[in-house]
């Protein structure tokens, strides 16, 4: 990976908790990188409802952005329902491509869902709305989140994105251990 000062990294959204994820990772490996956001849809709805349309979503979300801007590479996050035998969680997918096509994604961990919040989103809820109600914020995607709500701060959503980054950032940081990116050709 290029590690020039002028390095461009476009994100797939303008909501400053993404955004914030993207550059906190990014200005540790590269401190001049420039994080250009950009509206793009994801493909998937609002809330996708399981691991596979979140990572579908986060891709969606990083090649729009890349083919949008003049960036070296293009990042999505995407948060997920994950239904499991023990219940409904939330996951973080982030997805990261670059202009020869290689991407990889990475995940920042999952939360269970209070059963009550489980049971509202399965007859149709959204879920940030639900946490605005519980925690009292509004717009709390934009700021703690469901993540951050839950575990009363120790893991904002920020935090879960930042891992999810940071994951999927790997085999753009270690080529020489996943081969030729061992990333994934569209």
């Amino acid at each position: 990976m290029d590690t020039t000062s002028h390095l461009c990294i476009a994100v797939g959204s303008t909501n400053p908790v993404k955004i914030k994820a993207v550059h906190d990772v990014a200005t540790i490996i590269w401190p001049e990188a420039r994080i250009q956001p950009i509206r793009v849809d994801s493909g998937v709805g609002p809330m996708p409802a399981n691991a596979p349309d979140g990572k579908r979503g986060a891709l969606q979300r990083a090649r729009q952005a890349l083919s949008q801007a003049n960036a070296h590479l293009g990042v999505g996050l995407e948060g997920a329902l994950q239904e499991e035998p023990e219940g409904l969680y939330i996951a973080n997918w982030a997805a990261v491509v670059d202009r020869k096509g290689h991407y990889a994604i990475g995940n920042g961990g999952m939360v269970l869902l209070p059963t009550c919040i489980a049971q509202a989103i399965r007859e149709g809820a959204e879920l940030g709305p639900l946490i605005d109600v519980y925690s009292g914020e509004a717009n709390s995607k934009e700021h703690l989140g469901a993540a951050g709500y839950l575990t009363m701060g120790i893991v904002s959503r920020v935090e879960a994105f930042r891992i999810a980054v940071a994951f999927a950032l790997a085999p753009f940081l270690r080529p020489e251990l996943y081969g030729v990116h061992q990333a994934h050709r569209p």
